[in-house]
């Protein structure tokens, strides 16, 4: 028993060539969704071979047809073919340049169905056609010279990623953000000694506000480096604005914030690593009283939705070359899974696209409460295991975590990660050493911290 045709996305049935026009139609759809397909003449939609006079003027007909209506151009297999003893017209073709246009207009396969593109898809098409030529991160930034690059930078990243250092212009290379002899915007944005003179848009903008609306701002502060600097001072800055809770080490309290740290990290990395260059706008960060904002500007990439991104964890990048760079040091998972370790960290984070800016956004907590727990808690195991009560404040429990983590930190390192000054630090480290909470071993450079069990 022969098999009978049956119409789908890539094979199009046509009574006869009576019905050219409307065939062409449907090569157009199927190429701009599959770019290969089907289509006969002289076989009913339902698969029912009726057959069609065919000739070799016939086949030239449709051929000349063909190539009048459809642009680009394209060279299709049009033969003479036979089905249950009927002559049909076969005309098997392909082609890869889309958007394919059918008499000046676009058309898209549905099913078995042909539907009109519109503007908006046309435009989706095109972006992802040229989605590789219009990288950013992989653009030559023209007026960019090595010297531009710190060889510091390179050097300190490299280390980070255990690769050696050769030369700023091997390790470029090896990276793949140099082509040929000329700079990519992402070396200059990633190791470029000042990547602001580029690009204005490399910048970070940070503010904290009163209350739930933007009236009244109690800090504003602006950045600009390469992303490896500025995801750091978006990091300290969040630290330094948003609440920090206590939690038990031992006999020594430890920092807690009200926002798990790994979870706003991975939204701030995200940022950098999938906001769109093209826009001049910044990574901002907004502390409200009830809330953390970090957006981005571009809309998720490769048309997706927040609800594809947040539910079905799908992730396409922006930026693929950055990305690359910032997986070798493990910045960045290749699998996409940050919204995943976003949402285990933080469950009632969200996220938001409007007006082509992606927000994340981390609802903040009370500590209050906790704090007053934990203190007590502290005190009293304490007063249970020693003589003697021994009370951190915030400072102190900061310089504490900083010695367990750091031996060998200097005043001046802790006084940049707790955002203190030197003689605030100087100050109650002395206070720690007088209560036998710590103790310096070996001289002021050379030397060591140590942490006094009790």
């Amino acid at each position: 028993m022969p098999v009978k045709l049956k119409e789908s996305e890539t094979l199009e049935l046509k009574k006869s060539t009576s019905e050219l026009k409307q065939g062409i139609v449907s090569m157009v759809a199927i190429l701009n969704k599959h770019q290969h397909g089907e289509l006969y003449f002289g076989v009913k939609n339902d698969g029912t071979p009726v057959g069609q006079q065919v000739g070799d003027r016939t086949l030239r007909d449709v051929s000349q047809e063909i190539a009048a209506g459809i642009e680009p151009k394209i060279f299709p297999k049009v033969e003479n073919s036979t089905i249950d003893g009927k002559d049909v017209i076969h005309v098997e073709f392909s082609g890869q340049e889309i958007p394919y246009y059918a008499f000046g207009r676009p058309y898209m396969r549905v099913a078995d169905e042909d539907r009109q593109i519109s503007a908006k898809e046309l435009e989706n098409i095109i972006l992802n056609k040229n989605k590789d030529k219009l990288r950013w991160d992989t653009q030559i930034c023209k007026k960019a010279r090595i010297d531009d690059i710190s060889t510091e930078k390179v050097r300190r990243f490299l280390k980070k990623a255990d690769c050696t250092f050769v030369s700023v212009e091997d390790s470029l290379e090896t990276l793949g953000i140099l082509e040929g002899k000329q700079l990519t915007n992402a070396a200059v944005i990633l190791f470029g000694k000042d990547p602001s003179k580029f690009f204005p848009n490399a910048k970070l903008r940070c503010a904290v506000f009163a209350t739930s609306g933007t009236s009244m701002i109690l800090d504003m502060q602006e950045f600009t480096g390469d992303l490896f600097y500025l995801i750091e001072q978006a990091e300290e800055y969040i630290l330094h604005h948003i609440n920090i809770g206590m939690k038990l080490d031992g006999l020594y309290r430890v920092d807690v914030p009200e926002i798990d740290k790994e979870a706003f990290r991975e939204a701030v990395i995200n940022a950098f690593c999938h906001r769109d260059y093209f826009e001049y706008d910044s990574v901002n960060i907004a502390i409200f009283r009830d809330r953390l904002e970090i957006r981005n500007p571009g809309q998720p990439f490769g048309g997706l939705t927040v609800e594809q991104i947040t539910n079905k964890r799908i992730s396409k990048r922006r930026n693929e070359v950055i990305a690359g760079t910032f997986h070798r040091i493990h910045f960045v998972e290749k699998w996409g899974r940050g919204i995943e370790l976003i949402l285990s960290k933080e469950p009632t984070a969200s996220f938001e696209v409007f007006a082509d800016i992606f927000t994340v956004t981390f609802p903040r907590k009370n500590l209050d409460a906790q704090n007053a727990t934990v203190n007590a808690t502290v005190n009293a195991t304490v007063n249970a295991t020693v003589n003697a009560t021994v009370n951190l404040t915030s400072i102190q429990a900061r310089i504490v975590e900083e010695i367990r983590k750091n031996p060998e930190a200097t005043l001046t390192e802790m006084a940049k990660s707790i955002g203190k000054d030197r003689v605030t630090i100087n100050r109650n480290l002395n206070k720690l050493k007088r209560q036998n909470i710590v103790k310096r071993v070996g001289p002021d450079k050379g030397g060591h911290w140590e942490l006094i069990e009790k």
